[in-house]
C-alpha cells in the first residue's frame, strides 16, 4: 500500500461538533428539569405520615415509581417524535439510543410500582401477595385496563432486549413496538382516577393532562400530519431501480421540487413505499444522490427482507418519505484533511459526502472496504470525482492475511492520520474496527464521526 498525498489547505468550518455537544447538554437539562418537576409534584402532594408505617412507606414508594415511570414513557415518546428542535440538537440516531436506554429504566419502574403497591397492601391487610393483587384489581378504579396495558408494556420491553431483538425481523419488532401506544392509553386513566397525587390536587391533574396531551400532539404533528402534507407536496415516486452489485441496489426517485426537502449529503430519511410488502413499515435509508433537478437516489444493501425486496420495486410506485434526519454531514468538518471510510451500503452517504466535500474545495480520501471487486458499488462514480482519492480495500481478511482496517494498515495509507477528520459508515463490525484503530492511532474522538441508521 502507498501513502496518500496530503490534501491542500482548505479553510475549515469550526464549532460544529462543539455546538452539537452544547445542544445535547441542553436537551438533557430539559429532560432532567421535567424529572425534577415530577418529583416536586410528588413531594407537594404526598400525604402526611407517608413514612409513618412500613405499609405507608411502601405505598408511597410505589406511587413515586409509577409517576417517574409514566414521565419517562412520555420522554421516550418525545425523543422519537421527530420534534425538529430535538433532532437538530442531538441527531435522530442518538435520540433513538437514548429512547432505547430509557426503556430498561421504564420497565424497572413499572415493576417497582406494582411490587411496592402490592407490598404496602400486604402489610396493611396482612394478606398474601396474590390475594392483595386481586384486591387491588377489584378495589381501585380502571385497574383492569391498567393491567392489560402493563402486560403490553412488559412485552414491548422484553422484545427490545438485544438477545430477543436479534431473533425478530424488523417488521415483527416494529408492530409489537407500536402496541406501546395502546399500553399508554390503557394505563393513563388509572393514574388520574386512582392516583392520590391527582385525585386530591387539581393543579397536578391539569399538569399531568398537559404532559400527555403535549406528547400526543407532538407525535401526531411530526409523525403523521406534517409528513403527510410533505408527501402530497413533493409527490415522490420511484422512477428507476438499478442493481449496483449482487447485493446492493440503487433506487431513483422523482418528485416536485425535491430540492426543498432540505436533504444534505449524509442525511437519511424514513421511506415507506406504497406497494405490497412495504406499505406497513418504514425503513431508514441514506441518500447517495442529493436532490438535484427533481431527482434523488438511495443505495441500499440487501440486509433484510425489506431491503432485498427493493430490487423488485416497480417504477411509478408512490413513496412516503419522512425526514431528512442526521448530523453525518459536511458541516461537522473542522479540519482540513478528511478521510471517508465506507463499507457495504455505507458507500451511499459516503459517496454523497465526497461529492459535497470536493465541491467545497476539500480533497477527501475514501477508503472503500469490500469482500471483492464485484462488491464495489458506485466505485466508478467516486473515481470520476475530481479531487477525490479512492483507495479500494478488497478481499477477506483470511485471504489477505491481515486486516486492511487495522491501525498498522491505516498508518501505511495515511501516516499522519492523527491530524485528519474521519467519517465512518458501514457494517457495525467494520465501523467498530475502524474506531478501535483510530483510537490506537491517537485520533481524538471529537474528530471521528459515525451515525447509526437504526430505529430499533
Amino acid at each position: 500500500m502507498s501513502a496518500v498525498a496530503t490534501p491542500r489547505h482548505v479553510g475549515a468550518r469550526p464549532g460544529g461538533a462543539r455546538a452539537q455537544r452544547r445542544h445535547s447538554r441542553l436537551v438533557r437539562i430539559v429532560l432532567a428539569a421535567g424529572l425534577f418537576g415530577v418529583l416536586w409534584m410528588w413531594w407537594s402532594s404526598v400525604p402526611a405520615g407517608y413514612a409513618g408505617t412500613p405499609a405507608n412507606l411502601a405505598t408511597t414508594l410505589g406511587e413515586l415509581a409509577g409517576l417517574l415511570g409514566a414521565y419517562l414513557v412520555c420522554a421516550q415518546l418525545l425523543l422519537i417524535a421527530r420534534v425538529p428542535w430535538f433532532e437538530r440538537a442531538v441527531g435522530l440516531d442518538r435520540l433513538v439510543s437514548w429512547h432505547r436506554s430509557l426503556g430498561a429504566t421504564v420497565v424497572f419502574l413499572v415493576l417497582a410500582h406494582i411490587a411496592f403497591m402490592v407490598l404496602g397492601g400486604m402489610i396493611l391487610d396482612r394478606s398474601l401477595p396474590w390475594t392483595e393483587f386481586v384486591v387491588i384489581l377489584q378495589d381501585y378504579p380502571d385497574m383492569l385496563t391498567a393491567l392489560i396495558g402493563t402486560i403490553v408494556f412488559l412485552l414491548v420491553g422484553l422484545t427490545s432486549a438485544r438477545l430477543i431483538r436479534r431473533a425478530l425481523s424488523y417488521e415483527v419488532w416494529y408492530w409489537i413496538h407500536v402496541t406501546a401506544y395502546v399500553a399508554i392509553f390503557l394505563t393513563f386513566f388509572h393514574q388520574l382516577s386512582g392516583g392520590v397525587h391527582f385525585v386530591s390536587d387539581p393543579l397536578n391533574r391539569v399538569l399531568w393532562l398537559l404532559l400527555y396531551l403535549g406528547t400526543a400532539a407532538a407525535i401526531v404533528t411530526w409523525r403523521f400530519v406534517l409528513p403527510t402534507l410533505d408527501a402530497w407536496r413533493f409527490r415522490m415516486r420511484v422512477v428507476a431501480v438499478v442493481p449496483e452489485t449482487e447485493d446492493t441496489t440503487s433506487v431513483w426517485f422523482q418528485g416536485k421540487n425535491l430540492e426543498q426537502l432540505g436533504v444534505r449529503a449524509g442525511n437519511f430519511l424514513n421511506f415507506r413505499f406504497l406497494s405490497w410488502g412495504h406499505l406497513l413499515t418504514a425503513h431508514p435509508y441514506s441518500v447517495s444522490w442529493v436532490p438535484r433537478d427533481g431527482h434523488m437516489r438511495i443505495t441500499v444493501g440487501g440486509l433484510g427482507d425489506h431491503s432485498r425486496l427493493l430490487r423488485q420495486m416497480r417504477p411509478g410506485t408512490l413513496v412516503f418519505a419522512e425526514g431528512p434526519f442526521g448530523h453525518f454531514t459536511a458541516d461537522r468538518v473542522s479540519r482540513d484533511r478528511v478521510l471517508l471510510v465506507a463499507g457495504g451500503a455505507g458507500i451511499g452517504p459516503i459517496r454523497a459526502l465526497a461529492e459535497e466535500l470536493q465541491a467545497r474545495g476539500f480533497q477527501p480520501v475514501v477508503l472503500y472496504r469490500a469482500h471483492s471487486a464485484a462488491h464495489l458499488a458506485l466505485f466508478e462514480e467516486l473515481r470520476a470525482m475530481p479531487g477525490v482519492s479512492v483507495v479500494p480495500l478488497v478481499g477477506r481478511r483470511a485471504e489477505l492475511g491481515y486486516d486492511p482496517l487495522s491501525a498498522a494498515a491505516l498508518r501505511s495509507i495515511i501516516p499522519d492520520l492523527q491530524n485528519w477528520e474521519v467519517f465512518i459508515c458501514g457494517p457495525e463490525g467494520m465501523a467498530a474496527t475502524v474506531e478501535s484503530s483510530l483510537r490506537e492511532l491517537k485520533v481524538p474522538g471529537r474528530f471521528v464521526h459515525r451515525e447509526e441508521l437504526s430505529m430499533s
